[in-house]
């Protein structure tokens, strides 16, 4: 494997997941200092087996992992402190709908705007990409063949088609729109990739939901 000079520090939120666990994989294969963040050691998550990032190629030196929540947005400053760039990829997810959406929505947006708020007081961030997704331009009803970023999902529409993950679809139209009128407001450079779904291998240790979602697909089980 080629090897760079150290980058410099970045963050990457929701490290265990499938997204985030291949970020910190090649971004410590590309000389960076990584700094990722998963729950809060009060929940079950933060007692996970974290082996498989723990003993990723260069991780013994350039991995520090931070417990923090989208709850409590502040506890995502001391990772970010420091760092010259930040992947936003932590989300609330919560398909089998156990929380009203409305809760839902305010954690993601008041967490997002959280990070943001930390990226600004650090003086060292230079720029945010914030993992979106395809929910959040694809749900209208004006039949369009090609979509770009000037296009948005209509909530009610989103609502209307009962399909599975309304809530997540919801609430990440609203929080990717929230963190974008933030970032023009205040002036930090933020990029959004709005990712389809998400499958191929993976790193962590259980399949993720989009993986099984595609195999699903596939396989026409859905």
């Amino acid at each position: 494997m080629e090897r760079y000079d150290d980058k410099g520090s970045v963050c990457v939120t929701g490290g265990t997941g499938y997204v985030a666990s291949w970020l910190i994989k090649k971004l410590l294969e590309h000389g960076y200092t990584v700094r990722t963040t998963i729950r809060s050691s009060n929940h079950p998550d933060s007692k996970k087996d974290l082996s498989y990032l723990t003993n990723l190629p260069c991780a013994s030196e350039k991995l520090q992992i931070f417990n923090a929540d989208l709850d409590l947005p502040e506890s995502f400053d001391e990772a970010i402190q420091g760092c010259i760039g930040v992947f936003h990829v932590a989300h609330p997810v919560d398909y089998g709908e156990k929380e009203p959406e409305e809760v839902k929505i305010q954690r993601a947006i008041n967490g997002t705007l959280g990070i943001l708020k930390a990226c600004l007081d650090s003086k060292t961030v230079k720029r945010v990409v914030y993992t979106s997704s395809a929910s959040t331009i694809m749900f209208n009803d004006k039949g369009l063949d090609v979509l770009d970023e000037n296009h948005w999902s209509d909530i009610d529409n989103i609502r209307s088609v009962k399909i599975y993950g309304v809530s997540y679809m919801t609430s990440k139209t609203l929080t990717e729109n929230a963190a974008l009128e933030f970032a023009e407001k205040h002036g930090l450079d933020l990029v959004t990739v709005i990712p389809t779904v998400a499958n191929g291998p993976f790193i962590c240790p259980r399949v993720p939901s989009s993986v099984n979602f595609s195999m699903a697909m596939i396989f026409d089980t859905c």
